[in-house]
Parts: structure tokens; C-alpha cells; sequence
């Protein structure tokens, strides 16, 4: 009976699997709380132009990016347990603090309540743009800090309970947190907002992150180490170093990022990170600000909730598909797990091209046809999302997993800072223009959003190119 037992194969790497789905769902939800209030109640409050948001959408990005650089290098020596349970407090803090942000203005710029902050004027108005901006942007810095450590810690997690034929499954799984989070979101924000204020929806949202970290405590350690894990699933996840036992030793070495930055692959990886990050950011930051200013339609209305809900959903169900893709490949079709992936991803590459028609089918058929296309182009970026981020853990030892992760998405987020200081200004400046600004038969703003999107649809094609230059076959790296 005892041989019997051992022999059924525990299913704990699945709830660390869950855990961080519910990590990066907390996660997305935090990010996008100001981009589901920015138009309807932080902009009139604050007096901002298109061009302030972008300029904290887009510092958060590059800042973002900077603590991508050392939240790998942090994971990897604090450890996958420390290291994620600070990240998650410290960006959880970051997100309730946000509430402050016009408590701390009227009392700088010397004003009575949020009815004069509204009502202000002139200088007055200006003092509170300048001033709240900043405010907002230390805000978004903490939550960033803490932010840059999930997905190093979750793909370091995922190298750990995974074996290399599931991780893209595994992490399309959690993955999928982005998009549920981005689901969540415009169902709970708008409407908190509208009943209790802007603020309180930061720190209802934020508390969920505390509440994470609480139960983390108690049901991760090491595969190994886990009481949760028999040896039959031990035995599972470890399946590949039976393949190559040689290297289980070279494997215990950390890599310095003067060594990453030797090897092509990772280079590759950051490319494509840096080409495609920014078209999901973008989406995620300015989707609510679109549908408002192309078609009157508020976050917080019933059709606002609806649209942002149903493209979510859209991606939230599609990009499922993503991470199984390559195990079809893998398996049924007898590929290598790199040559599997890379044939996934071109697949996905091509949808983005549907961006292209966004505008002119949203002026025929209005906003939900731009949902759609926009939820389509979601659902191919979490399905590439989760691959790239898989290819680390084919090419790289687990112990530069994190390391390696940290540089993508340190690249990830200057793309993402490009596109959306970039959009901000764009949108300014096509506004005050009026109809003398044309893009490709639209004028003013609308042209603006065209040639965002014309950008948007064929960064992921460019992405694949370069990294299949760079890699085009499957290559590990050994930590010397």
C-alpha cells in the first residue's frame, strides 16, 4: 500500500501555479487603477493634459525598467520566498498611497478641499497639475519597485516546480493573471470610484496585495524542501536533469549580468521584449482614455464597463490557447521545445496586424468593433508573452533565470516608456492641431491614435525577426 501511495503524484506545483496567478492578477489590477480613473475623476481634478499621463505612464515605465535590471539579481540572492514577499508588500504600499495624492496637493499649493482643487484656474491650476503630477509619479515609483519583481520571481518559481515541457503552460496560466486582473478591473474600479471616490479604489485595490503576502508565507518553499510534494512529483519536476546530469552542479553558479550581456540569447530575449512590452502597456494605459475621447464613452458607465470588460475577456480566454500551442508542437509533432516555441510565436506575431484596422472599423461600426480587435491583439500578446518568457528557462540555468528575466523586462519597460511619452505628446500635440494634424485619411487625435496603432501592429513580426537572427536555433548557455 505504502509503494501504491508514493506512486500517485502530488499536484502542489499547480498551487504555487495558482498562487501566482492571483500575484500578477493583484498586479495588473494595481496598474491599472489609475489609467480606469485618470480620465473621468483624476483629470479634472488635477487640471492634466493627455501629456501628464503620459509622462507618468511613461517614467513608471522607465523606472520600471530599472528595477527590472536588479529585481532578477534581487530574486535570485534573496530567494524565491523573501524576494517575492517583499516585492508584493512594497508595491502594494505603493499602489494605497496613491489615495494621498490630493490630500498632500491641497495642502502644497494651499487650497481649501477637493471642490477648490476642481474649481481652480489660471496659475492656481497649473501649481496643482505640476504638483500632483510629481506626487503621483513617487507613487507609481514604489509601486514599480516592488511591481519589477513579479515576473522575475513568478518565471523563477516556474523554473523550480516545472519541468521545461510544461513551463509554457504553466506560465500562460499565471500569465493569464494579466489579463484577468485587466478583466477585474474596469468591473470593480469605475464603479468604486464613482461611489466611494478615486481614492478609496487605490486602497481597496492595493489591500489585495497584503492579503497575498500573508498566505504566501505559509505555502511556498522549494520543491525539495515542501511538505506538500512527494517524490513522485519531485521526481516530475526534475525530469530533465535526468536528461543531462552533467550540468546540475554548473547550474548551482549565478550569472554576473557582465556574462548575460555576452550571450546572444540574451539579447534576443530582451529584443523582444523591448518591440512587443509597450503594445500591451499601451492598451492597458490608454484603452479607457480611447474609448472616452473617440466615442464620449466614461469608464464608469455601463457601456465603458462593458467594452473594457469584453476586450479582457477576449484575451483572458483566447490567449489560454497560447501557452498549449508549442506543447502540441512539442509533442504531437516531435519538435524541439526552443523550435516549437519560436513557431508558436510567429503565429501570434501576425494577429497584431488586425491593429491596423481598429480606427477605420471603429468609425463604421463604433466602439465594440475596436474592442474586439483590440482584445484580439491582447490575446496574441499574452499567447507571445508567455513563450518569450519561457525561452529563459530553455536557454538559461535556473539559477540566471531571474537574472535574465529582469534584463527582458528591463527592456520591456524602455519600449514601453517610448510608446507612451511618446502617445502623450502625440495626443497633445494632434489635439491643439486640430484638423491640420492627418494621418492616413483622420485628422487631429484620431490620427494620432492611428499611427500608435500602426506601430503597435507590426512590432511583434520585427520582434520575431531579430530573434531569430540572433538565436536560430536552440543553444543553452552554461554558467562557466
Amino acid at each position: 500500500m505504502n509503494d501504491v501511495k508514493k506512486a500517485v503524484m502530488t499536484n502542489w506545483r499547480w498551487v504555487m501555479c495558482a498562487m501566482l496567478f492571483f500575484a500578477t492578477t493583484v498586479n495588473y489590477m494595481d496598474r491599472q487603477v489609475l489609467s480606469l480613473t485618470f480620465k473621468e475623476f483624476i483629470q479634472p481634478e488635477f487640471h492634466w493634459t493627455d501629456a501628464d499621463y503620459g509622462k507618468i505612464t511613461g517614467i513608471f515605465s522607465i523606472a520600471y525598467a530599472i528595477f527590472c535590471l536588479f529585481a532578477g539579481k534581487f530574486i535570485d540572492w534573496m530567494g524565491t520566498k523573501k524576494g517575492y514577499l517583499i516585492a508584493i508588500v512594497v508595491w502594494s504600499l505603493g499602489a494605497v498611497l496613491h489615495a494621498g495624492c490630493g490630500w498632500v496637493t491641497e495642502n502644497i499649493v494651499g487650497v481649501a478641499d477637493k471642490a477648490a482643487l476642481l474649481n481652480a484656474t489660471g496659475a492656481l491650476a497649473s501649481s496643482i497639475s505640476m504638483v500632483s503630477v510629481w506626487l503621483f509619479l513617487v507613487c507609481r515609483l514604489i509601486l514599480g519597485l516592488g511591481e519589477a519583481g513579479n515576473f522575475p520571481a513568478a518565471i523563477k518559481v516556474t523554473a523550480e516546480y516545472f519541468p521545461k515541457k510544461d513551463r509554457a503552460f504553466a506560465t500562460a496560466l499565471f500569465n493569464a493573471g494579466a489579463s484577468v486582473g485587466a478583466l477585474a478591473a474596469p468591473a470593480t474600479i469605475p464603479l468604486l470610484a464613482k461611489n466611494l471616490g478615486w481614492e478609496w479604489a487605490f486602497i481597496i485595490i492595493g489591500a489585495l496585495g497584503f492579503l497575498w503576502a500573508g498566505i504566501w508565507i505559509f505555502v511556498y518553499d522549494k520543491p525539495e524542501e515542501s511538505k506538500h510534494v512527494n517524490d513522485a512529483e519531485l521526481e516530475y519536476i526534475h525530469q530533465d536533469e535526468k536528461e543531462a546530469p552533467k550540468q546540475e552542479v554548473k547550474e548551482e553558479k549565478q550569472m554576473s549580468f557582465g556574462e548575460a550581456f555576452k550571450h546572444k540569447q540574451t539579447w534576443s530575449f530582451a529584443f523582444g521584449k523591448f518591440m512587443t512590452d509597450g503594445v500591451w502597456w499601451f492598451f492597458l494605459f490608454w484603452a479607457p482614455a480611447y474609448f472616452q475621447d473617440q466615442f464620449g464613452i466614461k469608464a464608469s458607465d455601463p457601456q465603458g464597463i462593458a467594452l473594457i470588460f469584453t476586450l479582457y475577456a477576449i484575451v483572458t480566454v483566447v490567449s489560454l490557447f497560447g501557452g498549449y500551442l508549442p506543447k502540441i508542437f512539442v509533442e504531437k509533432k516531435g519538435m524541439e521545445p526552443y523550435a516549437g516555441r519560436m513557431r508558436a510565436m510567429l503565429i501570434f506575431a501576425f494577429f497584431p496586424i488586425f491593429a491596423l484596422f481598429a480606427q477605420p472599423l471603429g468609425g463604421i461600426y463604433g466602439p465594440w468593433a475596436v474592442a474586439i480587435i483590440i482584445g484580439i491583439v491582447g490575446a496574441a500578446h499574452q499567447s507571445w508573452s508567455a513563450n518569450i518568457f519561457s525561452t529563459t528557462g530553455d536557454m538559461f540555468p535556473k539559477s540566471a533565470v531571474a537574472t535574465i528575466t529582469g534584463i527582458g523586462a528591463m527592456a520591456g519597460g524602455i519600449g514601453s516608456y517610448l510608446i507612451n511619452r511618446g502617445s502623450g505628446l502625440l495626443f497633445t500635440y494632434a489635439e491643439k492641431q486640430g484638423e491640420l494634424f492627418a494621418f492616413f485619411g483622420f485628422t487631429g487625435k484620431p490620427a494620432a491614435y492611428m499611427i500608435v496603432f500602426c506601430i503597435c501592429a507590426v512590432a511583434y513580426l520585427i520582434g520575431w525577426s531579430v530573434m531569430k537572427a540572433l538565436v536560430p536555433k536552440y543553444k543553452p548557455v552554461i554558467v562557466k
